[in-house]
């Protein structure tokens, strides 16, 4: 039976992509030799790394069978490679444009949660979240009730970060505890966010180095304490590859409003989240699907404090390391 193919638009051509709007013409459908897939799926040798012996058959499977669904051209091939080495050429330690490109397609938000899932040792734990491109190692070690913000009267976001300041606090967990978590002293929550501006420090020569960035140590209570601002929607960014498939697929760039995390303790597993404000228009239309109910914050008016305008609490419940063996290998645990 005849398949209806579009007919490809010139300019949409150029880019190795048929036209939403094409015309159709009558093809009959190609065959295609069907043990093609499993000639190279018995290439892999028997000295084979043993995940990749498992998982890249399954890869190829489904790979080729795209391949084959939706009949890949020779341009359309040669325009993906492209971008992905375009991806590869804009990433630095600034900005990493393939994981970007990871973040648009849902990718690492379904990873995290396949990871979380597997590693779970207890359904109090706090949920995970995805890191996002703009993550920095060695943020400056604070004491608690510290400010990660650094403010001039000169930057056209002043008067918005005063309206935004906010006093964070609360409590990193346990959940071995069973029922009733248990305080973690000596646990590290590190944590960053953007300016008002949309912008994260390294992508903004008006900012100073690791503004918005820090890393406190709970106390005896397991308790951390910071300001920082009411987080603020911004586009990610949308002038590289990742923008482009965002465009040609009629999507917009916008994140709601939200702090990253990073919270560790030794054995115990290291987690990787955000909090999103209630506010944000964008709440459930993040760009990178991130976005889980139990991650939405509802920050509240505080009061009598110069530093800050609004204020949260909240607390982290970490999970028990599977192996107490590995506890040392737990980097983000380590001071």
């Amino acid at each position: 039976m005849g398949q209806l193919l579009p007919l490809v638009d010139p300019a949409m051509a150029a880019l190795g992509l048929g036209s939403a709007n094409a015309k159709t013409y009558k093809l009959e459908k190609p065959q295609y030799d069907t043990k093609f897939t499993d000639l190279v799926i018995g290439a892999t040798g028997p000295k084979a790394h043993p995940r990749l012996a498992q998982i890249m058959p399954s890869l190829l499977r489904h790979l080729h069978n795209f391949a084959r669904e939706v009949n890949i051209t020779v341009s359309e091939w040669t325009m993906a490679v492209d971008f992905i080495n375009e991806c590869g050429k804009m990433s630095d330690e600034q900005r990493n444009e393939t994981q970007l490109l990871c973040d648009i397609l849902g990718l690492e938000s379904l990873v995290d949660e396949i990871t979380a899932n597997q590693l779970a040792t207890s359904t109090t734990e706090t949920p995970s979240a995805i890191l996002g491109p703009f993550y920095r190692h060695d943020a400056p070690l604070l004491p608690n009730g510290s400010s990660i913000v650094t403010l001039s009267p000169s930057l056209p976001w002043y008067e918005q970060a005063i309206a935004d300041s906010a006093y964070l606090t609360g409590q990193v967990l346990s959940s071995s505890g069973g029922g009733k978590p248990i305080p973690l002293r000596n646990a590290i929550v590190d944590v960053w966010h953007s300016a008002p501006n949309g912008l994260y420090e390294q992508q903004d020569t008006t900012q100073p180095e690791m503004n918005l960035r820090g890393r406190f140590v709970t106390d005896a209570n397991g308790r951390y304490s910071l300001y920082c601002l009411r987080p603020t929607a911004y586009p990610i960014p949308d002038d590289g590859p990742a923008g482009k498939l965002l465009s040609l697929l009629d999507r917009h760039p916008w994140r709601p409003g939200h702090i990253h995390f990073i919270v560790s303790a030794l054995g115990h597993r290291s987690l990787t989240t955000q909090i999103f404000d209630s506010r944000d228009e964008y709440i459930k239309q993040d760009s990178v699907f991130a976005v889980k109910e139990e991650l939405i914050v509802d920050f509240k008016p505080r009061q009598g404090d110069p530093q800050a305008k609004w204020e949260l609490e909240y607390d982290f419940v970490l999970g028990l390391m599977a192996d107490q063996g590995e506890e040392e290998k737990d980097e983000a645990a380590v001071l």
